[in-house]
């Protein structure tokens, strides 16, 4: 955890709702020059035990995530976190609003490629990082974050996993929101008010299982 930083946001790149959730994330971050730590939660490792994947597409998505969290992680290390937050932007543009999964999942290699050639990832061999698509030496990591996910919230959740204001007395950590659009001006920032304002004073739970469908921008 960074001194002064305002949220951890616990992402996987291929769940819809957490880009979602990570754009209303962005435009509050803009508003308010907040700080915010990219971490991971893989909802392949989430699931790996006792999940009846109820497609064989579907559990490709899972190892796709894993596979671009590897070059993510990757590139947290060589290029730091803001870094990571351009590179996840760049795979959530890739896969949910450019709607190229089928192409991620045919070549994730050649994908992730494309998709770093466009985060502004100065003086970064793209090829380079895109290899790590394939290096397992990433998953203990990636285990060890979405561990530490999971003890913040409890079992039973899913991505994204935020923690507002952590390492602080006030720390507090949540599933969601999930919403189905991302809210903008100033409707964003009374939306963060109220989550944190939630997650900061105990509240454990707050749900409907009533969804819109989601709105990519």
């Amino acid at each position: 955890m960074s001194e002064g930083t305002d949220l951890e946001f616990f992402l996987d790149p291929v769940c819809p709702w957490c880009w979602i959730t990570s754009r209303w994330v962005c435009e509050v971050q803009r508003q308010r020059d907040y700080d915010v730590r990219w971490r991971f939660i893989s909802l392949r490792f989430l699931n790996e035990e006792g999940f009846d994947y109820p497609t064989e597409e579907y559990r490709q998505v899972h190892h796709l995530g894993t596979k671009l969290m590897r070059v993510a992680d990757e590139v947290d290390r060589r290029h730091g976190n803001d870094a990571l937050g351009r590179a996840y932007t760049a795979f959530g543009t890739a896969i949910h609003v450019d709607r190229r999964r089928d192409e991620a999942l045919a070549d994730p290699r050649a994908f992730a490629a494309s998709c770093l050639a466009s985060a502004e990832l100065d003086g970064a061999d793209v090829d380079e990082l895109a290899a790590h698509v394939d290096d397992e030496s990433h998953d203990e990591h990636l285990r060890a974050e979405t561990k530490e996910a999971l003890e913040r919230t409890g079992p039973d959740v899913g991505t994204p996993i935020l923690t507002f204001v952590p390492g602080t007395e006030r720390e507090g950590s949540f599933f969601g929101p999930v919403i189905a659009k991302a809210p903008r001006g100033e409707e964003a920032s009374r939306l963060w008010d109220a989550v944190e304002t939630l997650a900061t004073t105990g509240v454990a739970e707050l749900k409907r299982s009533l969804r819109g469908r989601p709105e990519f921008d």
